[in-house]
């Protein structure tokens, strides 16, 4: 496996970089918005790397630094998200507020990127949190997110059940919420639902 790459940038745009190595070999290398901000323009880069190698193609990943690398690595272990979706991940959020959302277990702003669904941003958060809180990430803990999150989507889900659409009973708890705080219970923001729908 290919650990790291230094070279000189011959080429860098915002979603891949090119690394000129010993030799003249040149690595094309693709990489998030994250990475990119961190490129300066610096003459020689090093860039750890994952390398994936599929039926149809080997494409190389580059991140700045080793926490990006983790939590791209940690994201395309769950089912659905492959690399070029975990770097549009990484390119939206940076490391730190993905890392923060799993762990506070706050799904709208998984749900913030372009093709991340609830379905998707839900198994993101069941999958990681445990193996976020392993691999030793400066989490910030939400205690406001975490509940307000819960409560809002067992009262969705159980709205769901009812044969309510998911749209409009989203829109009704975010109303409900944002005119009566997010400390209500669950069943509070049934009831308070119910009327409304």
């Amino acid at each position: 496996m290919i650990y790291h790459i230094k070279g000189a940038l011959v080429e860098k745009n915002p979603a891949y970089v090119v690394l000129e190595t010993a030799g003249g070999v040149g690595y094309l290398i693709h990489i998030s918005l994250n990475t990119f901000s961190q490129l300066k323009d610096e003459q020689q880069v090093k860039l750890l790397t994952h390398y994936v190698v599929k039926e149809d193609s080997q494409t190389l990943y580059g991140f700045y630094d080793e926490s990006e690398r983790t939590l791209f690595r940690l994201l395309i272990s769950v089912n659905g998200i492959g690399p070029n979706t975990a770097c549009v991940i990484l390119s939206a959020l940076s490391v730190q507020d993905v890392v923060n959302a799993i762990a506070n277990q706050d799904l709208r702003t998984i749900q913030s990127v372009k093709g991340i669904g609830a379905k998707t941003a839900q198994r993101v958060v069941i999958e990681l949190k445990d193996k976020i809180a392993k691999a030793s990430f400066d989490v910030q803990q939400d205690n406001f997110s975490t509940n307000y999150n819960n409560n809002k989507i067992e009262a969705l889900s159980a709205l769901i059940a009812l044969g309510f659409a998911k749209n409009s009973a989203e829109k009704v708890l975010d109303k409900i919420i944002k005119d009566n705080g997010s400390d209500l219970s669950v069943e509070d923001l049934i009831k308070k639902a119910l009327k409304l729908l």
